[in-house]
């Protein structure tokens, strides 16, 4: 009798869930991932503004001479920081900031550098041959004083 309740049970759990399946119960279409990035659009919209904002500041570097990035989009690193030249950064070899760094590993790289760019055995990122570095720790800890003084915050 007890086998015969479980089987009964597991049968009707699975009519139920096929009931409400061919239903399209419930309403809201359900995914592995939503495609919306979960933030209000009041915040989207002052992220926009930020964006809208660092690509003036590195139009105006660019102009002074004082920004040359390598990957796609705006570097906020070197903007925030006060200009830099990631291209420079990267044929010396003595390494490049985060966000290039990361954006290096992403495959965000300009087309012109996605060509010169390798992997090894390990996964790195070569760049003529040298593996791709990040900026020491006392260069990234110079680069945050900057960042401070031109932002008068406390980062």
């Amino acid at each position: 009798m007890r086998r015969f309740q479980i089987a009964l049970f597991g049968l009707t759990m699975l009519g139920i869930g096929f009931l409400l399946g061919t239903n399209q119960l419930p309403q809201r279409q359900l995914t592995a991932q939503d495609s919306d990035v979960g933030i209000s659009d009041s915040s989207a919209e002052k992220i926009r503004d930020a964006y809208r904002k660092l690509q003036e500041a590195s139009e105006a570097l660019q102009s002074e001479g004082r920004y040359a990035a390598v990957t796609e989009g705006v570097n906020a690193f070197l903007v925030l920081s006060g200009g830099g030249n990631a291209e420079e950064d990267l044929k010396s070899g003595r390494g490049v900031d985060p966000e290039t760094f990361a954006a290096l590993y992403s495959g965000k790289a300009l087309p012109e550098i996605q060509d010169l760019l390798e992997t090894d055995d390990q996964g790195r990122i070569l760049y003529n041959n040298e593996v791709v570095r990040m900026y020491s720790k006392s260069r990234l800890q110079r680069l945050f004083a900057i960042r401070s003084q031109v932002a008068e915050s406390p980062f």
